[in-house]
């Protein structure tokens, strides 16, 4: 059986803005695997980014446990957070987030200094089909190119897990299909378990298993038994 990578049970957020308590996430149990590529399905407001931020260890629930592997991050201070951060997860969203005056290499290179064991730079941007663009900057990249050294960023710590955000949001379907084949080989390659928020359901078919969320709360998991290539999927 493929072991268990964060276990939720009972998880609440509640975030109260004065006048009113926003109930983003409702009592979520969900279980998610190591080595497989699961896609959260929902519409906005749902909870899928509160979730995503939470397993990141940068929200905390308000009730409830999050377990990663045998840690439970609930009862873990800013320190042990920051430092589960670094060693553990890999962060992918919407907008690149890259440092314009740096090149490519460069940018993924300001991950690999303070990882424990990283890859080198070069290696995590030819694993995402960007070995010719090494000593570019942001400004010479296409906005896929932008998001697959985003990618390469975000791997090269050879984190556990990979977390995104809506990473084709911004893309056309040519560019998204370049990112969500860069995401697919991570996952097939690295065996990194891969976690994608998006809102594009077309998506779903490239998932091992699918999970969808309305108002806080899990309204299905689905398995999927025929998954096809990012190229195949229509957008």
């Amino acid at each position: 059986m493929t072991a268990t990578v964060f276990r939720t049970r009972g998880l609440t957020r509640i975030y109260d803005t004065g006048k009113v308590q926003v109930r983003a996430l409702d009592g979520v149990d969900l279980d998610l695997f190591e080595s497989e590529f699961t896609v959260l399905l929902g519409p906005s407001g749902s909870g899928k980014s509160t979730l995503l931020n939470i397993l990141g260890g940068l929200d905390r629930p308000s009730s409830g446990t999050v377990m990663f592997r045998d840690i439970d991050l609930t009862r873990l201070d800013d320190t042990q957070l920051t430092a589960y951060r670094r060693d553990h997860v890999g962060f992918v969203f919407q907008f690149y987030n890259l440092v314009a005056s740096l090149t490519a290499r460069e940018n993924v290179q300001l991950v690999t200094d303070v990882a424990r064991d990283p890859m080198p730079p070069e290696d995590a941007l030819r694993l995402v089909g960007l070995e010719a663009r090494l000593d570019h900057f942001p400004a010479e990249l296409s906005g896929g190119e932008q998001q697959r050294v985003a990618i390469a960023r975000a791997i090269a710590k050879r984190p556990d897990v990979l977390l995104c955000d809506e990473p084709t949001g911004a893309l056309d379907s040519k560019t998204g299909v370049q990112v969500l084949e860069a995401l697919h080989m991570v996952n097939m390659q690295l065996g990194t378990a891969t976690i994608v928020i998006t809102h594009n359901a077309a998506i779903r078919r490239m998932a091992h298993r699918v999970v969808r969320f309305q108002d806080g709360r899990v309204l299905s998991v689905e398995t999927n038994d025929h998954r096809i290539a990012p190229q195949e999927i229509a957008w």
